[in-house]
């Protein structure tokens, strides 16, 4: 037998070896959270963010998805869309849940560049195959009226522009309760994860596919 050939029968061999678990677990798809200090946890203990909460509710619920959460506290739009694409050849996620923006709108930057970049990173997911759920966000009305009526807006714009699922605003259903956010008003407490759960896991589950 050619070397070639034999190596391959061999690599396929070793394969078939391996424990049934390993190889599903080698083979689960894959929920990629891309996001800021929201989804990174800032503030809370491991295990508490409602990233983690999901997984949990993930296999609780018989789905196989393995989550994987690239978010880092402090990113924007503009770091999303430049490490989105190692991301994706890394993981090839069969789902990506962006949750990006805030700080974009906090630092009063440039709308036009925040909507350019999502809209960026969620074609750069499709081209990838994945699907996309966008999480919107909301701003405080000191940024004044104009300012944040064009910041919600943009998450809508691009959801629709490019068919994607979309969470209208992730704060949804307790964003005026102080009692359920950190000192600085902008992260929410270990409470608040399992709401922004519920706010997430409607949009989510369509597109996850067979469990």
């Amino acid at each position: 037998m050619p070397p070639r050939r034999l190596l391959i029968l061999l690599f396929l061999l070793a394969l078939s070896t391996l424990p049934a678990a390993a190889r599903a677990a080698d083979g689960a798809p894959v929920v990629l959270v891309v996001g800021d200090s929201i989804s990174a946890g800032y503030g809370l203990a491991p295990g508490q963010v409602w990233v983690d909460l999901l997984a949990a509710r993930l296999k609780s619920e018989g789905y196989r998805h393995r989550m994987v959460n690239a978010s880092i506290s402090g990113d924007t739009t503009a770091g999303g869309r430049a490490r989105l694409p190692a991301l994706l050849a890394q993981h090839r996620p069969a789902v990506v849940v962006l949750e990006l923006g805030g700080n974009d709108g906090l630092r009063g930057g440039a709308l036009k560049s925040t909507r350019e970049n999502l809209d960026a990173m969620v074609v750069a997911a499709q081209k990838a195959g994945a699907r996309v759920l966008l999480l919107g966000m909301k701003l405080p009305p000191n940024y004044g009226p104009a300012y944040t009526r064009e910041f919600d807006a943009l998450f809508a714009g691009v959801a629709a522009a490019r068919k994607t699922a979309f969470v209208p605003f992730l704060f949804e259903g307790f964003g005026d309760d102080n009692s359920l956010f950190q000192a600085d008003r902008i992260h929410p407490t270990a409470a608040a994860q399992p709401k922004l759960l519920a706010n997430v896991w409607p949009a989510l589950v369509p597109l996850l596919g067979r469990r």
